[in-house]
């Protein structure tokens, strides 16, 4: 089997709101394969469709060579999915809650514990504490314990980092690196661009719509503009201004500092940078200070959103 999961011109509508919008492609096997998108974007519309809790309303999936819809239950014992929010039960502990789904897929702790080990290790210690009482990190380590017990031939996992402090993020995609050296497929969804540079491959999604499926770096590779890094006080007053500026094309905030791409695709860049500069100081930002750079995946992200039609009704 080349391909775990392989997708074909889904559609999913709630109402007005249209959800997935004609969306393709395929995630091989043994591949970390990120679905990289804001809030909003469809991903967990598509989760529930590729763990069979959804139906399409058209187009196709395929989960390791299943069908989601006639072969719902022999997927369920094969995939691991872990959900963007906490979905165990808070008034079990945490051996309790992972004796729980090892018992609802016919295994034990014991006969997958190999795989968890290096996860679980670090909850042994609060094995008797319900679940609700643990910290972030650790709900989320619980809940991938409990999606990998029964060792899954492919992981799903929504969003497993949201509201994680940094450190515990780090941790958990070390863990995602560790787990696909073993040889388990894994799709992760993630609204953060930092992480969508660890996966082997990611698709931009937004509006319930697939913007692009590439290498991170090579996503960002194809940025064709003219892209400075400026720095300055008072940012936003810095950002309105740099949008007045003639060639201006976009203007966003990176961090600490902002991205401003120029119209002029084949100007030199160094020279965009000292007319930008020159434009700043004459309109009060004598501070200012401008540098090419190269781009991102983030970078080309927020231009694939802007030449991108507007999507018909926000997604889910």
């Amino acid at each position: 089997m080349s391909n775990a999961v392989e997708v074909h011109s889904v559609s999913k509508s709630f109402g007005a709101v249209k959800a997935l919008d004609d969306i393709s492609f395929e995630v091989r096997a043994g591949e970390l394969f990120g679905l990289v998108g804001p809030d909003g974007a469809g991903k967990t519309t598509l989760f529930r469709i590729l763990t069979t809790l959804l139906v399409a309303d058209s187009g196709s999936a395929s989960v390791l060579g299943l069908d989601p819809v006639k072969d719902l239950w022999a997927i369920r014992s094969r995939v691991g999915y872990m959900p963007g929010s906490f979905a165990l039960y808070p008034d079990l502990s945490v051996s309790e809650n992972l004796e729980f789904f090892a018992a609802v897929f016919g295994t034990t702790i014991e006969k997958g514990y190999e795989l968890i080990e290096p996860i679980y290790k670090q909850l042994e210690p609060f094995r008797a504490r319900r679940a609700e009482a643990l910290s972030g990190g650790m709900k989320q380590k619980l809940a991938l314990s409990c999606a990998l017990v029964h060792r899954p031939e492919l992981l799903l996992l929504d969003e497993p980092t949201t509201g994680v402090d940094a450190v515990s993020r780090r941790e958990f995609w070390d863990q995602l690196g560790r787990l696909k050296s073993s040889g388990l497929t894994i799709v992760v969804s993630t609204p953060y661009m930092d992480e969508a540079l660890r996966c082997d491959r990611v698709a931009l999604i937004h509006g319930g719509r697939i913007l692009e499926v590439d290498l991170p770096q090579s996503i960002g590779a194809r940025y064709s503009l003219p892209l400075i890094a400026v720095k300055g006080s008072n940012r936003f007053a810095l950002l309105q201004t740099l949008r007045e500026f003639p060639s201006a094309r976009s203007v966003y905030l990176f961090g600490d500092e902002l991205h401003y791409s120029d119209k002029r695709v084949n100007a030199d860049a160094g020279e965009i940078a000292a007319e930008v500069k020159t434009f700043l100081a004459q309109h009060g930002h004598a501070d200012a200070e401008t540098a090419p750079i190269t781009a991102g995946i983030e970078d080309s992200f927020m231009e694939l959103m802007g030449s991108a039609p507007a999507p018909k009704a926000e997604a889910a």
